[in-house]
């Protein structure tokens, strides 16, 4: 029944979600090579269907559906750097949405809605309990199988989409690769991710090697590392031991930098994508544009009004009883953190709901505190402005005392043409602070650009932390946050069932905060988010202890312990809507050693 419900839902404001793509230049029709893989994947999601029915009857083996199901997968992945580029709503909602309930927006109405697509079959087909789920295999395969079938009568009848640049979908594949492919965040049951890869690149190659736009540019030697690429891929098949470092020095970086020398052309994603498309290495500080999470834009921001920023983060008397500052609650010597378990209010003795996160690289976010409640970084310093427990002000009453002072006159005009001191110059000067905390010097992102070395260990715990420790599928590379890749425009959170006592303490009880169903956002008002918390950057989380929103956890063994046990629902507590997964990791002593070692090389506190 949910599935129908869906499929009415779809139709309604389906067509709007299908059209919308962030390189919308016109109707043109593509290559052949794109023609002939939709057409592929057509047939494939025809075969996938008979062969679900045949397995409802008894007919085939689970064997012969999971052959089919991959064979489905593997034809999609050839195409998916153009579908997925090009139709991001359609592909992320229709075909292939990851396996988790979602909220869906229609007018002023929200509905919450199970997942579609090949992850989720995936998951199922892949699962031990695939025999007993026929009929939401049946009812899933037939939603994909009739969505994807409109958007293929619709690029046969009008064409498809293209944008001005060719080599940018390429660039976003390889990202999608390595952040969500070989983390096994794509394959969440079958694991299948050296196979999958390889299809990914193979049609890359075919593509570069089909359009003569790129016969201007050294395809020979595209063409051998990916020949290179695919070649490691069949060596290398098994999940756990797949070595994420070399994969991505030898392959995935090369051929990124050398699609990079490609961009001759428009940034189709300049409204649409955080990436910065001028990037060459995943491990470095500009990764992503800042100005893209900002109402600041990158002409109006300056040396001067980084500085102004910086005393405003300082200085108490913005507070209302001029006791507080923001560094009240963000220490740089703690890595903008205040190291307690619930961060102190106005009030001597009493505390706020929760801890104050590190603010290195906060800057990088769609979404902002643990419930996720703001949508700006100048947002989220409007909520402690006017929360009656923080700064308990107002703008009118900072801005009134910041005129009284000569130091801020002065400030404001060298910052600022006008010279004017008003609420959004303000909100400009702290944001431009803020967003100058970057942290991508590390010792880890160093050893990714060749440029030091890390321990046997460290190298070990990141491929762990990629792999089969599950971390990298929430705490998404390279930021490793819920920032979600490969366009980085939305954040996630988590249900992880966070108890209120680290799990060697007996009995465990679950932590009573409801988080983002409590938020002010009311769209978001569902049965999915209760105990549902922003996945934050685990970049410098040496120092940034106690841990999660509670800060019930005091070390990095302890909140491993929680991971390995499954989270709350492993542990055996009720949990209805759980989005970690519960399944124990089983990682060994040594390996949770080696996972903390590598998360220990993500420190860098160089920017203050």
């Amino acid at each position: 029944m949910r599935y129908s419900l869906l499929f009415i839902i779809s139709l309604i404001f389906g067509f709007a979600i299908m059209s919308f793509n962030p390189t919308d230049k016109g109707v043109e029709n593509e290559n052949t090579v794109i023609n002939k893989g939709l057409t592929d994947f057509k047939n494939k999601l025809e075969q996938l269907k008979a062969d679900v029915y045949l397995f409802d009857e008894d007919k085939i083996s689970l064997e012969d559906l999971r052959k089919s199901l991959s064979s489905t997968r593997n034809s999609f992945k050839e195409i998916e750097f153009y579908i997925a580029y090009h139709y991001p709503e359609f592909t992320k909602t229709h075909l292939n949405a990851a396996p988790l309930f979602h909220i869906e927006a229609a007018g002023t109405s929200a509905y919450t809605l199970p997942p579609e697509g090949l992850q989720v079959l995936d998951e199922l087909i892949f699962s031990e309990e695939a025999g007993e789920e026929k009929e939401k295999i049946k009812s899933i395969t037939d939603f994909l199988y009739n969505s994807y079938s409109n958007f293929y009568l619709s690029s046969v009848k009008n064409g498809l989409s293209k944008g001005a640049n060719k080599t940018l979908p390429l660039r976003i594949e390889l990202i999608r690769i390595y952040s969500l492919g070989v983390t096994g965040f794509d394959t969440p049951g079958s694991l299948n991710i050296s196979e999958e890869t390889g299809y990914a690149l193979l049609g890359i190659k075919k593509y570069i090697n089909d359009d003569p736009y790129f016969k201007n540019y050294n395809i020979l030697k595209a063409n051998t590392i990916l020949s290179s690429a695919n070649e490691y891929l069949s060596k290398h098949k098994d999940f756990e031991t797949f070595d994420r470092i070399e994969f991505y020095k030898k392959y995935i970086q090369p051929l990124y930098e050398e699609f990079g020398n490609w961009d001759g052309r428009a940034d189709d994603l300049k409204e649409f994508s955080g990436w910065n498309v001028s990037n060459k290495n995943f491990f470095s500080s500009d990764f992503l544009d800042p100005y893209f999470y900002t109402l600041l834009q990158s002409s109006e921001d300056n040396s001067e009004l980084r500085k102004l920023g910086k005393e405003i983060f300082y200085d108490q008397s913005v507070s209302g009883n001029t006791k507080m500052s923001c560094a009240t609650c963000h220490l740089p010597e703690n890595a903008f953190t205040d190291l307690k378990i619930k961060s102190p209010s106005n009030v001597e003795g009493k505390t706020v709901l929760r801890n104050s996160p590190s603010l290195y690289n906060a800057v990088f976010a769609k979404r902002f505190f643990y419930d996720m409640r703001a949508f700006y970084i100048e947002q989220q310093a409007e909520h402690v402005i006017y929360n009656e427990d923080e700064f308990n002000t107002s703008y009118e009453s900072i801005i009134k005392k910041l005129k009284t002072k000569p130091e801020y006159k002065k400030a404001f005009r060298a910052a600022f043409i006008d010279g004017k001191i008003n609420k959004e110059n303000f909100s400009k000067a702290l944001s431009s602070y803020v967003a100058s905390l970057y942290s991508f010097e590390s010792d880890f992102d160093r050893f990714m650009r060749g440029e030091k070395e890390i321990s046997e260990d460290a190298k070990k715990g990141f491929n762990l932390f990629m792999g089969k420790a599950n971390c990298a599928t929430c705490h998404f590379a390279p930021h490793f946050s819920g920032l979600v890749p490969p366009f980085y425009n939305e954040n996630e959170s988590e249900v992880l069932g966070v108890t209120k006592e680290p799990i060697n303490k007996l009995p465990l009880e679950l932590d009573s905060d409801m988080g983002r169903v409590k938020s002010p956002v009311k769209k978001e008002n569902s049965w999915i988010y209760e105990n549902s918390f922003k996945t934050m950057t685990v970049r410098n989380i040496a120092l940034t202890k106690p841990y999660f929103h509670n800060g019930a956890f005091n070390t990095l063994e302890e909140v491993l312990d929680f991971y390995n046990e499954g989270g709350g629902e492993g542990l055996g507590l009720k949990m209805k809507n759980q989005t970690l997964p519960a399944d124990k990791l089983n990682l060994t002593p040594v390996e949770m050693k080696q996972i903390i070692a590598f998360l220990n090389t993500l420190t860098d506190v160089s920017r203050k």
